[in-house]
């Protein structure tokens, strides 16, 4: 899928599914993504050590082969946005967003780039454009362009209203670790305290038109998400699901051999991502 192709489905009330990108930085892993059957990829560089080149050769591989790549970005901020467009994103997560301000400037510059200073500024404030023709140009050139909203903080859960107000969002983020952390209860992504938010976040959202990803590492916690509502299903990650896979494997292996088998159950934590 491209971003185009992204917005209809969640627009049709449909769900689009992906995992996130935290350990690959070569482009030889290509054709075992292009059987995945994956619509979207986070490439994370919020907690991956990764460069701008890096960036763009990911982008163009999964591009290639009918992925939208989606980059995580390090902190809210709109040059980090410019930067994974510039790169060849279809489209920006922006994470730990907890105020409107930083909402709208990331927003905008993600749905109006290369706009920039005062005019940006007029643009995000009173909706004036240099020009009608300029307003059509940047509106066509984003057609396809995704901004993902990160609500991983209690403060932020508070002022989703605010900020899905804000307009032009295409998603909201859930990060399981960071907003289970803010609300007291670490990593306890079954605790109803965590699961109400998520219910909340996804109900407040779904009113205004914007679908929910919340990033679980477990076949079990992922499906829980979907039977909660969530249609931005971002299961797992490549570390996670070729651990996954391994363990399984010899775990076979041994018991068909007659040995130890280690415990295949892997925990929805960060230790996973």
């Amino acid at each position: 899928m491209n971003g185009i192709d992204i917005k209809k489905t969640l627009n049709s009330g449909s769900r689009v599914f992906g995992c996130m990108l935290s350990a690959m930085g070569v482009t030889r892993f290509r054709s075992s993504l292009a059987g995945s059957t994956m619509d979207f990829v986070v490439i994370d560089s919020e907690h991956g050590s990764r460069d701008r080149k890096e960036i763009q050769e990911l982008c163009r591989m999964l591009r290639d082969i009918d992925i939208a790549p989606i980059v995580r970005i390090p902190i809210p901020m709109s040059h980090w946005v410019a930067m994974a467009l510039d790169a060849g994103a279809a489209g920006v997560l922006v994470p730990y967003c907890e105020t409107v301000e930083e909402v709208r400037e990331c927003v905008a510059t993600a749905k109006y780039h290369p706009l920039k200073g005062e005019y940006l500024t007029r643009a995000i404030t009173t909706g004036e454009f240099p020009s009608d023709k300029t307003k059509s140009y940047l509106e066509a050139r984003h057609e396809d362009t995704i901004v993902i909203i990160g609500i991983e903080s209690e403060p932020a859960y508070n002022r989703l209203s605010e900020i899905l107000d804000v307009g032009l969002i295409d998603g909201i983020f859930i990060g399981p670790n960071d907003m289970t952390t803010s609300l007291g209860i670490p990593d306890e992504v079954t605790n109803s305290k965590y699961l109400d938010v998520i219910k909340s976040v996804i109900e407040t959202s779904e009113s205004h038109g914007v679908p929910v990803m919340i990033h679980q590492q477990t076949l079990e916690t992922s499906t829980t998400a979907i039977e909660l509502g969530a249609r931005f299903v971002m299961h797992s990650t490549d570390a996670g699901l070729m651990q996954a896979a391994m363990r399984r494997d010899f775990a076979e292996l041994r018991a068909v051999s007659g040995s130890d088998s280690a415990d295949e159950n892997l925990d929805d934590t960060l230790e996973t991502v």
